[in-house]
């Protein structure tokens, strides 16, 4: 089955996989959303802290369910986040699957920033103000390098913005998408 051109979006992680499929697949973008995401991790962060990333993730995948969120809940939200709605994200992280998720830091780890000289489609780059995982100088980094792109800083959410502030995320990302235009062969 063939895909035909579409927004790829994603979040954290999700964005290191936005920029790969970019570079491999360009055929398939009409544009692209990081939501607090990376050019990887070392091509974001830097070796060390890059390092220090990768270990600790290992490190942590190793971890009991409960000790697992225990350790990844604090960086994923502000501390302002509301309770109702983190509960159920962080219930879906306690099903993790500690090989995955080396994997998806492993993969996390690869520098991504010979990616952003590629970039030609529209691109939004959203990230949160209170994030300390993705801080929104990383964001303001891949802005500096990608001509078409747009940074959005949400003020008061953490990392996993699309759960602690459901109604902006979603507001952001349809004003971006209207104004990048339909895949082709798509109506409005």
């Amino acid at each position: 089955m063939w895909v035909g051109q579409t927004h790829l979006v994603g979040l954290s992680f999700g964005a290191s996989l936005v920029l790969a499929a970019f570079h491999r697949h360009r055929e398939l973008a009409t544009s692209l959303t990081l939501v607090s995401g990376y050019a990887g991790w070392l091509g974001s962060l830097g070796r060390t802290e890059a390092d220090q990333r990768l270990a600790r993730s290992l490190e942590a995948s190793w971890l009991t369910p409960g000790e697992f969120v225990a350790a990844m809940a604090p960086s994923m939200f502000s501390p302002s986040a509301d309770g109702e709605k983190v509960a159920p994200f962080l219930d879906s992280v306690r099903e993790f699957r500690p090989s995955g998720f080396r994997a998806m830091a492993r993969a996390s780890y690869a520098d991504q920033r010979h990616v952003l000289a590629e970039i030609d489609v529209p691109m939004l780059l959203l990230y949160a103000g209170q994030d300390v995982r993705a801080p929104v100088s990383l964001g303001a980094a891949i802005h500096d390098a990608v001509m078409r792109s747009e940074l959005v800083v949400l003020a008061g959410s953490g990392h996993v913005s699309p759960v602690e502030a459901p109604d902006e995320v979603t507001r952001e990302l349809r004003r971006f998408l209207r104004s990048a235009g339909p895949p082709p062969g798509i109506r409005r």
